[in-house]
């Protein structure tokens, strides 16, 4: 007898855990993020203990590097030698940004401060 709902298997990625957990820390830190320890918890769906235990295992393997948030003092990950580029990328984008890039706010000239309407013709007389 058929059932009313056919059963939807979802399929299974032969890649250990661990592995895919390495790689996406590696490709964060070449997009210039770090990855929080909690980020992974939530996006691979492991236990808290499974999560420190496959961070331990990549850091103990020289695969990746740590710090620590300097306001929650959260653990964050990212590739083998690139804590201090994405210091530096984070730096910038929290100031505002490549100076090489186009100002799209404040095109050229428009900082300047312009006289108000009447203004001009104060003192001129």
């Amino acid at each position: 007898m058929p059932k009313s709902r056919p059963e939807k298997f979802k399929k299974r990625d032969s890649t250990p855990i661990e592995q895919r957990i390495g790689t996406f820390v590696q490709r964060n830190s070449r997009n210039g993020y770090f990855t929080k320890v909690g980020t992974i918890q939530q996006k691979f769906r492991i236990s808290e203990e499974r999560t420190w235990e496959i961070v331990g295992m990549l850091l103990s393997d020289g695969t990746l590097e740590s710090t620590h948030d300097r306001n929650t003092g959260e653990m964050k990950l990212c590739e083998m030698d690139h804590t201090r580029k994405i210091i530096g990328q984070t730096r910038k984008r929290k100031r505002g940004g490549d100076e090489n890039l186009p100002s799209q706010c404040h095109p050229p000239g428009s900082r300047t401060q312009e006289p108000r309407s009447g203004q001009d013709k104060i003192g001129k007389y």
